[in-house]
């Protein structure tokens, strides 16, 4: 929202000034409210540089403003480390039931962990509300009364193995239980495999460093350079001297799938056990399919499904539907973790499997239930699922009109206006955290379906449209398309994509995965505005559409976005033959990576679903379902009709040689 409408906002907001928030601060809001904005932000501007003391001296500047508790916050989390106890209890007193007031309560669980100060842990532990910090909760679960109904040694491994850095609670509590011999060194050993495997050295070693100073030495090297590590060793005996050769050729895999492959059979098999050399064919096979090698189904069969994590298992799985082998997608899938075969991917590519296999009536019958245990329209395997069992996709049924009472109750609710001030005056991360929370209600359980819409309409009357769809999409028991699929500057979107010949759903299915709406949106790679344009791909596009006195500052501009991406959209469809999966992977990730991905000359025509699931990288492959499923949805909204998923997504295979050359100036 542009900042000219700030006090207009604070107005509407059913007096941001006099209503929502807490008399203290409302009786200086307004003029005030507007002088002491700038004073907020700079703030902000010294919190992310550890400015201790120009925090300090400017928070009497911001007492009383609709923004105090952040200033607040913020003065006080940069010197947490040194305050007084009873500074952080006046804080938690004078915010209490805000969003600051339980971050900073996070905030020192952490440090009362780091400090392993138990008595003040364990009597903070109960007041804190949000309860989704996993090195908070393993710290809890190292003290035996706060660990009370759980198995913790159970409960530690689930979220040690989520978590992607080292952190010193989970680390922590892992350490304890395995001293305590409630976790085995094979326990120890898989969290270092699964770092590895995801490029997170420091938790790798932090892991390895549980096992003994041993383990953890050589992990640097492994990590810099896993064939020379190998090279050096003839044989590996002991545990430890085993283990490491796992990670280097778990290392290895990542960077020259076939050269690991090769050390493996020819040195390594032999002196591993059979389950160490299960994983590292895990690996080999999950870094052959996402090159598409051809060897990758002789990888994957020289392991046994029960010694592989989750991810490996999903990597067979999309091999197997590259090369058509049913059986071994069922098997794959079945021998998954419980939560991880609940995906709605692995649900549908399941029933998929039992009805290419069925045999009897019994296998119909259980595929059709699974089918229809996902179907509907929030998704793209949801929406796959509906025509699989023969219905078309259409706009769900409208809740319910909201009363005033209810638009009147998200008005007044203040962790919601605090979260839209923020946004207004420029703090739009901070203001979408305070958002999150609010929505989410963690003391009471959770925000109603109806508080949820009530909440998701205040954001789209701010049209602070991201806050507007991530809220309605966490309904449960209804869907409201109007707030869940938006469709601001509609005049403009329609009327340029009818112009260049683009459907104008695909055009707004990609924009609400691209920015969320969000004008001035900006990418940590440097792309901007509603469709997301890098510069380069700007400054090319504009010449190839004709768009003269171009300058990257344009970019900005809603109509000159708004040409240049639909222009370089069309740009890529024509060049892929009309495929909009491809087209969409293109726009993500760059026209050469599509176009590698859709195999060699020989390579078998896909559903273009299995293709979308054979995306190597984890970021288009998501993106692409997701633009396939909004513009589904989009399209029913614009045209009032059925629609099909499926008729979009259509086959993928190479490209026909005798076709024209691919346009390689695509930048």
């Amino acid at each position: 929202m542009q900042f000219s409408n700030i006090l207009t906002l604070i107005t509407l907001a059913g007096g941001l000034s006099l209503a929502i928030l807490p008399s203290a601060w409302a009786q200086s809001m307004g003029t005030k409210s507007a002088q002491s904005d700038d004073t907020i932000l700079e703030m902000n501007r010294a919190f992310k540089k550890g400015d201790r003391k120009r925090l300090t001296a400017l928070l009497p500047q911001v007492r009383n403003h609709a923004l105090e508790p952040w200033g607040a916050y913020w003065e006080l989390r940069a010197r947490l480390d040194t305050a007084a106890p009873s500074e952080i209890q006046d804080f938690l007193a004078r915010y209490a039931g805000t969003y600051q007031e339980d971050r900073l309560r996070n905030d020192w669980l952490v440090l009362l962990g780091e400090r392993r100060d138990w008595a003040q842990f364990a009597a903070e532990l109960p007041r804190y509300r949000m309860n989704d910090d996993r090195e908070v909760r393993c710290y809890a679960l190292t003290l035996e009364p706060l660990s009370a109904g759980v198995d913790p040694a159970t409960e530690v491994k689930r979220l040690w193995y989520a978590q992607k850095d080292a952190d010193n609670g989970c680390a922590y509590a892992a350490a304890q239980l395995f001293g305590a011999k409630k976790l085995s060194a094979a326990d120890i050993w898989r969290k270092a495999r699964l770092a590895m495997e995801a490029n997170r050295i420091s938790a790798a070693k932090a892991a390895a460093d549980i096992i003994s100073p041993e383990a953890g030495a050589h992990i640097e090297e492994i990590s810099s350079n896993p064939a020379r590590f190998l090279s050096k060793r003839v044989i590996a005996a002991g545990r430890v001297a085993r283990e490491s050769v796992v990670l280097a050729l778990v290392r290895l895999a990542a960077t020259d799938t076939e050269l690991a492959a090769s050390v493996m059979e020819n040195h390594w098999s032999v002196h591993l056990s059979a389950e160490q050399r299960s994983w590292v064919w895990g690996a080999i096979g999950k870094h052959a399919a996402q090159r598409q090698l051809n060897d990758v189904m002789a990888y994957f069969s020289k392991t046994k499904d029960a010694d592989l994590n989750d991810d490996h298992l999903g990597w067979k799985v999309r091999a197997a539907l590259r090369q058509g082998q049913w059986k071994m997608v069922l098997t794959a899938i079945k021998a998954m973790s419980p939560d991880a075969r609940q995906d709605a991917a692995w649900v549908y590519w399941r029933a998929r499997a039992l009805l290419m296999l069925t045999q009897t009536e019994g296998e119909r019958t259980e595929a059709t239930a699974l089918l229809a245990s996902i179907a509907g329209v929030r998704g793209f395997y949801e929406q796959l699922a509906l025509e699989e069992l023969g219905i078309p996709i259409t706009t769900p049924e409208r809740p319910a009109p909201l009363t005033a009472e209810e638009k009147e109750a998200a008005r007044q609710n203040p962790g919601l206006a605090r979260s839209l001030y923020a946004i207004a005056v420029g703090l739009r991360s901070d203001g979408v955290r305070e958002w999150n929370y609010s929505t989410n209600l963690h003391q009471s359980g959770g925000m109603s379906d109806r508080e949820l819409l009530a909440a998701a309409d205040l954001a789209c009357q701010h049209e602070v449209w991201d806050r507007c769809i991530n809220t309605s999409e966490k309904t449960r028991t209804v869907i409201d398309f109007e707030t869940r699929f938006p469709m601001p500057h509609k005049d403009a979107v329609i009327q340029r994509a009818n112009q260049i010949g683009l459907d104008p759903a695909y055009v707004y299915g990609l924009i609400r995965q691209e920015s969320r709406f969000i004008m001035d949106a900006r990418s940590g790679v440097g792309a901007s505005g509603l469709m997301q344009v890098m510069p380069p791909t700007a400054r090319w596009t504009a010449k190839k559409i004709g768009l003269t006195n171009f300058q990257p500052h344009h970019i900005l501009d809603r109509d000159t976005n708004i040409a240049i991406g639909t222009g370089y959209l069309k740009l890529v469809l024509d060049d892929f033959a009309g495929s909009m999966p491809m087209a969409a992977a293109a726009y993500n990730a760059g026209p050469s990576r599509p176009r590698s991905w859709r195999g060699q000359t020989g390579a078998p025509l896909l559903e273009a679903a299995i293709w979308a699931e054979n995306v190597p990288f984890s970021e288009t492959r998501d993106y692409v379902k997701k633009v396939l499923s909004n513009t589904t949805n989009y399209a029913a909204l614009i045209s009032g009709q059925p629609q099909s998923l499926k008729s979009r997504l259509g086959m993928v295979g190479p490209r026909d040689t005798s076709a024209m050359e691919p346009n390689r100036e695509l930048p």
